[in-house]
């Protein structure tokens, strides 16, 4: 990619900081897994994925990996909608490529359950509860607001989600990765919740 100068969504990008409402998960009580201990969000790098429907998906990360995403129609974020912030559950480097392939093959199903905790069902493709591919995304991850991006990270990911009462939802957003911050493979798990503009503000 060339030179490219990032997009700032609702006041976020590269050297600002984020202030959460904590209310957002707080209110959950012990009802969620979502147990962020923070409420500023220092942001030290920001990716950016494009789909193939011309969305795109704007992520805003910490050193600690906490990250806020966003989804626009536009490129420059200017319409930016569905704000999830994500905390890290889990981390695993996989021993050997039949690893990795067993954990892509895991997002097929409609269901994700892992030891100790509750089963979540998928959010993409909801209603349908036969296999279904995982999507497969290039992340372009830039640590300045210029220039080019430090790294592309090709991930392979599914989303799920359970209710929280009364009203709520908490997201499982599972990712094989390749080429990450370590440069090496690695599978994710994420815990997220859902937030408002209202919720939030850099």
């Amino acid at each position: 990619m060339a030179g490219y100068s990032l997009p700032g969504v609702e006041g976020m990008t590269i050297g600002r900081t984020v202030s959460l409402d904590p209310r957002a998960w707080q209110r959950y009580g012990e009802e969620t897994y979502f147990a962020l201990d923070r409420y500023e969000l220092p942001i030290t790098a920001q990716g950016l994925i494009r789909l193939d429907d011309g969305t795109s998906v704007h992520r805003f990360y910490t050193d600690e990996e906490i990250m806020l995403q966003a989804l626009s129609r536009s490129p420059d974020g200017r319409d930016a909608y569905d704000f999830t912030l994500f905390q890290p559950w889990s981390s695993t480097q996989p021993l050997d490529g039949r690893q990795s392939e067993a954990f892509i093959d895991r997002m097929r199903r409609a269901w994700w359950q892992d030891t100790g905790m509750p089963a979540y069902r998928r959010f993409w493709f909801e209603g349908n509860d036969l296999d279904q591919p995982p999507l497969r995304l290039i992340e372009d991850v830039f640590e300045d607001h210029g220039g080019r991006p430090v790294r592309q990270v090709s991930q392979v990911c599914m989303l799920y989600s359970r209710p929280l009462p009364p009203d709520g939802a908490e997201l499982l957003l599972a990712l094989d990765i390749q080429g990450g911050t370590l440069g090496y493979s690695s599978q994710e798990i994420m815990i997220g919740v859902p937030l408002t503009p209202a919720q939030f503000n850099a």
